[in-house]
């Protein structure tokens, strides 16, 4: 089903010179290259050449017509700057271990391994640790693993 084109684009003089000259001097990120280029296609305020429709600037610029979409929205919702932007994700998970549980995990690597056992087993490490009371709750021996892989 496509989409309609609910977010008209409609740039000024001075923001379409400002476009123009981030594609010709072309130093910018890849992702603001390609934005500036959409929002080109898509201005209606053009006197020279009309409007593109969305299907049409994606499959002339290789991109997803949900690209085209989304920098139209962001155009109409936040402005220029914001629609050229890349931003960072906002669900980002908080991290399991901060650096002093990390760096009391990787001493307890380098441990002695417990009676009867040759070397520590990442489940193991994970038990033990919980066991010492040095995380609110359990870890995964998936983050162990992880954690272990970052340190040389």
């Amino acid at each position: 089903m496509p989409r309609k084109r609910n977010n008209p684009v409609s740039l000024s003089a001075e923001d379409r010179d400002m476009l123009e000259g981030l594609i010709a001097h072309g130093r910018a990120p890849a992702r603001q290259l390609s934005h500036a280029r959409i929002l080109l296609k898509a201005d209606e305020a053009a006197r020279d050449t009309p409007a593109w429709p969305d299907v049409k600037i994606a499959d002339a610029l290789e991109v997803s017509r949900s690209t085209v979409f989304r920098v139209r929205e962001r155009f109409a919702r936040e402005g220029l700057e914001a629609a050229l932007l890349h931003r960072q994700p906002k669900n980002t998970k908080p991290k399991k271990l901060d650096g002093e549980q990390e760096a009391h995990l990787i001493a307890l690597a380098c441990s002695e391994p417990p009676k009867g056992k040759n070397r520590w087993s990442v489940r193991l490490l994970a038990e033990r640790f919980v066991s010492l009371d040095c995380a609110e709750e359990p870890i995964s021996r998936e983050l162990v693993r992880r954690t272990l892989k970052k340190v040389p």
